[in-house]
């Protein structure tokens, strides 16, 4: 790995440090040959401002045919700019590339750095359909739509189709082998119950009030609600150590009358969705879940029905 050491805490010793030798030879920062533990943290922006230099020179900042000839060079931090860069690019290599670790340059120092901002544009990214989507990509959706629908799946178009213009949307039908595949190894027992990272319930209130309190729980906390036919997202302001808190909510349908709302963390902190969960969101929705008992009894009913439905008949 020649950076990202930073993610991977399990290799941090009791002292708090690194000890892992590992890396491209020309990308190792002085601290990693120093071999005395190091800040993985600092040893990624070291990688950085290599990654940079190459970038903008073409060629490495430290190189030799003998590879301890270039370990030297590395751990004195003797490298040449070219005539080319601006003055600017010159002082935030000489921060990145700081054989002190304790005087290198860090994140915050570097988002604020004058070169850096040139042209800069913070971008926003949020989770929707397990993917990574940026606010400018949420922008430009319309005009994307032509292309995009051609690959859109066909329980998506058979959506489109049942949903006329201007009506409320259709939450997708789910069947018996649906509401199996919820519940893992079988165990149906846990169906319509919360687990870790999410939870589901059964309710017979219309798609437009669940929507309607989904969008109002939001706007309490303060948080970015996006909306697709019949999913939500909410996504938090707060930068946390795992990104914004991103939370997933889709509603099918199980019979004419009754839903199954589905919600599930999809970015962020696990503590931070049970907080979330616990304080706001389950209270907000307690209304919709005052028939949860007596609808999942009509569900499971349901679903039984439809499965016996799905069987073929005993052979005598």
């Amino acid at each position: 790995s020649d950076f990202g050491l930073s993610a991977v805490s399990d290799q941090i010793r009791q002292d708090g440090l690194f000890h892992t030798f590992c890396g491209t030879p020309a990308y190792v920062a002085p601290e990693v040959l120093g071999r005395k533990g190091y800040d993985a943290v600092k040893v990624d922006i070291w990688s950085c401002g290599v990654i940079l230099f190459v970038l903008m020179a073409g060629y490495l900042p430290f190189n030799d045919q003998n590879i301890m000839a270039m370990y030297k060079k590395i751990y004195r931090g003797e490298f040449r700019c070219p005539r080319w860069f601006s003055s600017e690019l010159v002082r935030l290599l000489m921060k990145l590339l700081d054989t002190n670790p304790e005087t290198r340059i860090t994140i915050p120092e570097i988002m604020e750095n004058r070169w850096f901002k040139k042209g800069f544009k913070h971008i926003r990214f949020y989770i929707e359909d397990d993917k990574f989507c940026s606010v400018e990509e949420a922008d430009d959706d319309v005009g994307s739509y032509a292309t995009d629908h051609s690959s859109m799946s066909e329980s998506e178009s058979e959506l489109d189709t049942r949903r006329g213009a201007g009506s409320l949307p259709r939450p997708a039908s789910l069947n018996a082998f649906d509401l199996i595949s919820f519940s893992p190894g079988f165990n149906l027992s846990g169906l319509f119950e919360e687990g870790g990272e999410g939870s589901r319930f059964v309710t017979g209130a219309p798609v437009s009030k669940i929507l309607s309190k989904l969008e109002e729980i939001a706007k309490v906390v303060r948080f970015t609600v996006r909306k697709k036919d019949c999913r939500v997202s909410l996504e938090g302001s707060r930068e946390g150590e795992k990104g914004p808190l991103t939370i997933a909510a889709e509603i099918f349908e199980l019979t004419p009358s009754l839903v199954v709302v589905e919600i599930k963390k999809k970015g962020g902190d696990r503590g931070e969705f049970e907080e979330f969960y616990n304080r706001e969101l389950k209270p907000g929705l307690e209304n919709l879940m005052e028939e949860e008992s007596q609808s999942t009894a009509s569900a499971a009913a349901a679903a039984a029905a439809t499965a016996d439905s799905c069987l073929p008949p005993d052979s005598e």
